[in-house]
């Protein structure tokens, strides 16, 4: 807690508590909700800190401290990439304000986020990154740890109604499967769902061998915009188990997103 402003932690660090060995879910950045209290806190940090706050990036500011990358979320998604996403956004946040569990260091207490948050955030977070780029195996297992704990409250049937309703439902049914049939999770924590094993295979491979390989380049406007248009023809068919908006809709929303931040296109 800072100047009494509260906390939730967000995936990484967060979710490691889900895993029998937390110590076993390696952490990068620190990922940080503040219940609508963002700017004044990056404020403080600015003021009293001296810290120096990043604003380029869409639905969250970037700071360091003592070396370590810490997003302070504005948003829990960017709004401005998907239509979908503001709905999904207006979900968050009503499922933001459910108390979940709550940590201890030293003498703060830190949220983590309802299971109703986590099963629809990490759902998306996961299939967001999948459609864009990639996700590695840890997305999965992740999602297979979060089940292990949590799946006796999880309204399956509102999320799936959710997944549905954002054409996301098969994305959905391949994490699961996946987790089953690769990660050792128990069928009995999940619902029933639809299997499509030919969808099963094809995003499990992607996931250790995406089928768009190209590696990013290090410099270079033009070839970047090329890399990256070259990407999306590519993932065409992540997209359409992901999303419910159109391709070429899409596009031109994901150029108008990369417009507001300019420095997002590089990245």
């Amino acid at each position: 807690m800072l100047h009494s402003i509260s906390l939730m932690l967000l995936k990484e660090y967060g979710l490691s508590f889900c895993y029998p060995c937390p110590e076993h879910r390696e952490c990068g950045d620190i990922d940080i909700w503040l219940f609508g209290r963002q700017r004044e806190a990056d404020e403080l940090l600015c003021r009293e800190w001296g810290i120096r706050i990043d604003e380029d990036k869409h639905h969250h500011t970037v700071f360091l401290i003592d070396g370590i990358m810490v997003e302070n979320h504005y948003n829990f998604l960017n709004v401005h990439a998907h239509a979908s996403n503001r709905e999904i956004e207006q979900l968050l946040r009503t499922y933001a304000e459910i108390h979940g569990e709550t940590i201890c260091l030293k003498d703060t207490e830190i949220h983590l986020p309802s299971p109703s948050f986590n099963a629809l955030f990490l759902l998306r977070h996961a299939a967001a990154h999948f459609a864009a780029a990639e996700i590695g195996i840890r997305h999965i297992a992740d999602w297979g740890m979060f089940i292990r704990r949590y799946c006796d409250k999880i309204d399956w049937t509102e999320l799936y109604a959710t997944a549905r309703r954002m054409n996301m439902h098969r994305f959905l049914n391949c994490i699961n499967a996946i987790s089953i049939n690769n990660l050792g999770v128990d069928v009995k924590l999940f619902p029933s769902f639809e299997r499509d094993l030919k969808l099963e295979e094809r995003v499990l491979n992607d996931i250790l061998h995406p089928e768009f390989s190209e590696k990013f380049p290090e410099k270079g406007f033009i070839r970047i915009i090329r890399f990256k248009f070259r990407r999306w023809l590519a993932n065409r068919w992540k997209h359409r188990i992901v999303y419910r908006e159109g391709l070429i809709h899409t596009f031109f929303r994901q150029v108008y997103s990369h417009l507001l931040k300019p420095k997002s296109i590089a990245h």
